[in-house]
């Protein structure tokens, strides 16, 4: 018989242990894929497909409820086509990019618009720090899966570093369509 070292979270105390797996355990199968998770992924050369496992990410979909409550942290999966990316932008917090299939070029940049780029591939990731201005594409000819992980339980939505982007960040939280479209795995 094993002792707990550590306390459980009040909302945990009381779950069996068959509640504890129902809640906390998330497939990728019930994942759907959210093409409008971010007002820039409107944008052509922006589309992309958010899979929300742990918490919202940044997307500010806090009320998504098939995700896994978050506590300190995000876990996302992003699905992005050749030739489409994100805007550059920054956090808050933390955000972090694991690689785990495809090529992803990140960059980060400085406020006169000067950009450093690298490309990322299976099991490599970058860490983004607090207010560095930073963004991807995917240059490759293939789609790429990769991890996104936030340093919050609840991000702030993204702060887009272009200020209209930045003025219509919340717009996608308003109407956005529902989308379960289909990916390839």
């Amino acid at each position: 018989m094993g002792t707990a070292r550590h306390p459980m979270p009040p909302e945990v105390q009381d779950l069996s242990l068959e509640q504890v797996m129902d809640k906390y355990v998330a497939r990728f199968a019930d994942r759907p894929a959210d093409w409008y998770a971010f007002e820039d992924a409107k944008i052509e050369g922006f589309k992309r497909a958010q899979h929300r496992f742990i918490g919202a990410g940044a997307s500010g979909k806090h009320d998504d409820p098939n995700v896994v409550p978050a506590r300190g942290f995000t876990l996302t999966i992003m699905f992005v086509n050749p030739g489409q990316g994100n805007a550059a932008h920054t956090h808050e917090s933390e955000e972090c990019f694991f690689v785990l299939r495809g090529f992803l070029d990140v960059f980060v940049e400085d406020e006169a618009g000067r950009q450093v780029w690298q490309r990322l591939g299976p099991w490599d990731c970058v860490s983004c720090p607090p207010g560095v201005i930073h963004g991807y594409e995917n240059r490759s000819l293939e789609p790429v899966y990769f991890q996104v992980m936030h340093g919050r339980a609840r991000p702030e939505t993204m702060g887009y570093a272009d200020a209209a982007l930045f003025d219509k960040r919340d717009e996608h939280l308003k109407a956005a369509p529902t989308s379960a479209v289909t990916v390839p795995v």
